[in-house]
């Protein structure tokens, strides 16, 4: 384990719309600040950023929302034309009460609103939904980088998730690259000779945790760098950390 890491937020990165090279401009943010990647540092970076410059944008009035829209709208509250795209992002709907929609997402992730966000949006009156497969998007951030530096750096991104049981948000990984995203301890021994069975620590989404801390909400940080962190890396991505339907006890 390391004994110490730091977590700095990456400024001046400009807004950015689709097609957008987020590399170069999480590159040059680094250079303002007169820091240059190194190996093992691990890039942090907001999911709306990434959406928005793979033009994961809706405009609400350009949407014609279902019946079914329709019908949670009158019974539930709500924008009909919101919900239709919660709806067209979900694979089921998990709960469904007090105006909040509950969903899993086709990526298999179960949040609220499917992701879909209003806030930070390109234009008002649009929303951002999530990246299509934020893997892929954390592995073409991570060559991206590369090419321009000749570092690869690990990548992980992220979104805010509520979690049942506990009030408040917290920032979890929704896709890696070059990360393996968990700590196991498993078939360690502690230092009584105990042999661990079930110490598996989510080491991307403590990351996330720790990095939100200085990126914030309305600051206009999207991207932090990580750094001092022992780490394993890893071709396969985030999606290791859903749980799967037969281990689920909840389902």
């Amino acid at each position: 384990m390391a004994l110490e890491f730091t977590v700095r937020a990456i400024p001046n990165i400009p807004s950015v719309g689709p097609g957008g090279d987020l590399s170069q401009l999480i590159v040059d943010g680094l250079s303002s600040i007169g820091m240059v990647v190194q190996p093992d540092d691990i890039l942090v970076v907001a999911q709306k950023i990434v959406s928005k410059s793979e033009g994961r944008v809706v405009v609400l009035s350009e949407v014609t929302p279902s019946s079914f829209a329709l019908h949670i709208a009158r019974t539930y509250g709500g924008d009909p034309q919101h919900i239709e795209v919660v709806l067209q992002e979900s694979s089921r709907i998990v709960r469904m009460d007090r105006g909040i929609l509950i969903t899993e997402t086709h990526h298999g992730f179960i949040c609220a609103n499917a992701g879909v966000d209003s806030s930070n949006s390109i234009t008002p009156g649009s929303v951002c939904l999530l990246p299509v497969d934020p893997d892929a998007s954390a592995r073409n951030l991570q060559s991206g980088i590369a090419e321009i530096t000749g570092h690869r750096l690990g990548v992980i991104i992220t979104d805010t998730f509520n979690r049942p049981w506990r009030l408040g948000t917290t920032n979890v990984a929704i896709g890696t690259a070059g990360v393996y995203p968990f700590s196991d301890y498993r078939g360690l021994r502690d230092s009584n000779g105990y042999e661990m069975h079930t110490s598996y620590a989510a080491f991307a989404d403590e990351v996330s945790g720790a990095a939100e801390l200085v990126m914030g909400k309305i600051d206009n940080m999207p991207a932090a760098i990580v750094r001092g962190l022992i780490y394993a890396s890893q071709p396969d991505g985030a999606q290791q950390i859903r749980r799967s339907p037969e281990l689920d006890l909840f389902r």
